[in-house]
């Protein structure tokens, strides 16, 4: 009712205005008002409805200006993706050897690379050909093109998930909300036929089912692998894959910083002594 009463105020607002210049549709912005306003107060339950809460935030190593990466969740969130996230989302924009900016090393580059089977252009004959994959191989698409994803999973589109954390607001907790915020619909929510209730998705209702489940993972460094720990690692990852020389440019900056306050300190002192005998 508030929003009526603000909408029927700037109304008169508009006539006192409109008078004295013998504007003749005064009843109809009157109307229009008054239109506008009642289906802003009836739109206030559905959009609260359809609003989600806040992602809480989490606590990430890549946060703040001395952030960096925590290398070893970073390897435990490929895992995480190469097991699940790998079968239904893409992320064309990397390519095994860039697995080099998470610690791994070369042998262990072309052993996941070589584990999956990737297209490797076309035969004498002109036909594609497959094999395995090479460290400068783009990783592994789960479907051939957009129409073949859409037939094999009930038209719906799975993100490309190589700038997911950049491309989303508030992105790493965002996709870690997402991850964890599966549940049971409350009893007077309406879902529609194969979608999911989802805490932190706008509209609650999304296509994908809940993707991490608790001990889905082993890790090989025996860490947790409940869900939480799970969606912890990938999201790492998924950073790190969005902004691979993130940790790079804080590392930079912290150092130019140091260098200019060290400079500043030596060009003072310079100073004092150059000006020292001057009176």
């Amino acid at each position: 009712m508030g929003a009526l009463r603000d909408l029927l105020a700037a109304a008169r607002r508009c006539v006192a205005v409109a008078s004295p210049l013998r504007v003749v549709a005064v009843p109809v912005t009157l109307g229009v008002f008054a239109v506008a306003a009642l289906l802003g107060v009836l739109a206030v339950p559905a959009m609260a409805q359809d609003e989600a809460p806040t992602p809480p935030p989490q606590n990430w190593s890549f946060t703040g200006i001395f952030g960096g990466l925590d290398v070893a969740a970073a390897q435990r969130g490929f895992q995480v993706y190469s097991e699940v996230c790998a079968t239904c989302h893409s992320m064309t924009l990397l390519h095994y050897r860039d697995l080099e900016g998470i610690g791994l090393t070369d042998g262990q580059i072309k052993a996941v690379a070589a584990a999956v089977t990737v297209p490797l252009g076309l035969d004498d004959q002109g036909n594609p050909k497959t094999g395995p994959g090479l460290p400068s191989s783009q990783f592994r698409s789960p479907f051939a093109n957009e129409l073949a994803a859409r037939a094999t999973l009930n038209g719906a589109l799975p993100p490309d998930l190589s700038l997911i954390v950049n491309a989303r607001v508030d992105g790493a907790n965002y996709v870690y909300a997402i991850l964890t915020g599966f549940q049971d619909a409350p009893p007077a929510f309406k879902m529609m036929g194969g979608m999911n209730y989802n805490e932190y998705f706008p509209g609650h209702q999304i296509a994908m089912p809940q993707p991490l489940h608790d001990a889905q993972v082993t890790f090989a460094d025996s860490s947790p692998n409940r869900i939480e720990n799970e969606a912890h690692d990938v999201v790492t990852f998924l950073y790190w894959a969005a902004n691979p020389e993130a940790i790079q440019r804080k590392q930079i900056g912290v150092r130019v910083v140091l260098f200019l306050i060290f400079m500043t300190g030596v060009t003072y002192a310079v100073k004092r002594k150059v000006w020292a005998d001057v009176h």
